[in-house]
């Protein structure tokens, strides 16, 4: 019999410490393979973490409320496997010195893209490092999403550990708020911080969106924390990058050619449909090989051109909300491994299947906008990036045919492909290169491909 510490995992580039929420198990249960153990809160999402052994749970090393720092040891199972005593280093950046952020959880990219957002846009909010109270770093993150002054929050009772306030505390704070217009006085034992006076700031925060009247017969459908975090980040986005669009049409006739000519047989000898999406992917691919410029992200000053190509495939959900699973290496597979790469992240986007490694570290975002009938579209680009393509509906259009013998009219299937970039560090020139250089790839399609 040997011993395994699971440690609280690195979940990102900056992420220092967590709050320990709720235990899945208890002292003495069967843990299996990736199994949750337990549950934990940073200051963007909630998550749980899984068991990297089977075995048994012997020890517990915190309490519900704890705070834990990236590495320390949470739990030890016991296990028949031979395994280290000691898991391997985590490492982890000193608080100091704060990035983007990922946690084990579907969401956890969407958030690491919007702490990159964050820390390029300055915007006044809440400081609740006077305070001589406790408050855990998700708590702290729903206070300023709410806009929950300092001394709201010093007035909330607390139910967790030594009084401090949970994330159950504030959100029914939250709600009576909601229900009285106002906030809920309770007594508290805190002192009062004194209000400083306001720095001045040169930063513009946006205005708060105006009250929307409900009438009798309206429906009141609150988002989910997921819907509440796309639209976060699509806000910021939009207020980080300055979009501007390249519009191509496309003449995709030998793909769609090609396409029909070639799905059977490869259906029935790899036991994977073949869409357009991998097709599209591979040109994708071989324009960001040509043009690495694309395939950066911006850091202040500082340009980061990406080594690895890894494209982010937009998928809706069931419940309509939206995730990025991504293609790492994209330029690397062929079009069966891409295929069969595409179909897998789909399937597993649309039943919540996703691996945390499987939606972190995209460099560039691709948009099917022509699955619900679009012709083109404008797409917010998904930050940190500085780019991403719209792909059309494909159509069938009259369309003018250049040959030696002249000029006739004839049916061609087309498409538009729509490129968003960021243009303080993408220029026109090559914005609109890119866009051509997938148009062209797909318009010089090989009709007699094997594959």
């Amino acid at each position: 019999m040997s011993k395994f510490e699971l440690k609280l995992p690195q979940m990102g580039e900056s992420v220092a410490e967590a709050t320990l929420t709720a235990w899945l198990k208890d002292v003495g249960d069967t843990i299996e393979m990736d199994e949750p153990i337990f549950e934990i809160a940073t200051d963007k999402v909630d998550s749980e973490v899984p068991s990297e052994v089977e075995g048994t749970l012997v020890e517990k090393r915190f309490e519900v409320d704890d705070v834990i720092k990236v590495g320390e040891v949470v739990a030890v199972i016991e296990t028949d496997s031979e395994v280290p005593t000691v898991a391997p280093t985590i490492e982890s950046e000193p608080a100091s010195e704060k990035g983007p952020v990922t946690t084990p959880e579907p969401v956890a990219e969407l958030e690491q893209q919007m702490q990159a957002v964050k820390e390029t846009v300055a915007t006044a909010a809440p400081d609740f490092s006077g305070s001589e109270r406790f408050y855990s770093p998700l708590v702290k993150n729903i206070a300023k999403q709410e806009g929950i002054s300092l001394e709201e929050l010093e007035r909330i009772p607390g139910t967790g550990k030594e009084g401090r306030v949970t994330k159950n505390d504030i959100l029914a704070f939250i709600e009576t708020r909601g229900s009285n217009g106002g906030s809920k006085e309770v007594d508290a034992p805190q002192k009062a911080v004194p209000a400083e006076k306001p720095k001045e700031s040169t930063v513009k925060t946006p205005p708060k969106p105006s009250a929307v009247a409900v009438k009798e017969g309206d429906e009141i459908i609150p988002l989910s924390r997921m819907g509440k975090l796309i639209a976060q980040h699509m806000a910021e986005s939009v207020a980080t990058s300055a979009h501007v669009q390249s519009f191509v049409e496309v003449d995709v006739t030998n793909v769609v050619n090609w396409r029909n000519k070639v799905k059977k047989a490869f259906e029935e000898r790899e036991g994977e449909k073949l869409t357009f999406t991998p097709i599209f992917m591979e040109a994708v691919a071989v324009a960001l090989k040509k043009y690495p410029m694309m395939n950066i992200s911006l850091d202040g000053d500082n340009v980061i051109k990406k080594k690895n190509i890894n494209i982010g495939m937009a998928a809706a959900l069931p419940d309509g909300n939206l995730i990025v699973p991504v293609i790492k290496n994209a330029d690397q597979l062929n079009l069966v491994g891409m295929a069969k790469t595409v179909n897998d992240l789909a399937h597993r986007a649309r039943n919540n299947e996703l691996k945390p490694d499987e939606i972190k570290d995209g460099t560039y975002t691709v948009t099917n906008v022509g699955t619900f009938g679009s012709v083109f579209g404008t797409p917010i680009i998904n930050q940190p990036q500085v780019g991403i393509l719209a792909l059309g509906a494909i159509r069938k259009m009259p369309a003018v045919i250049e040959t030696e013998e002249g000029d006739f009219i004839g049916i061609r299937s087309k498409m538009f492909l729509s490129h968003s970039y960021d243009h303080r560090v993408v220029n026109g020139a090559l914005g609109g290169m890119f866009v051509k250089a997938v148009a062209d790839y797909l318009e010089a399609w090989d009709v007699n491909r094997e594959i």
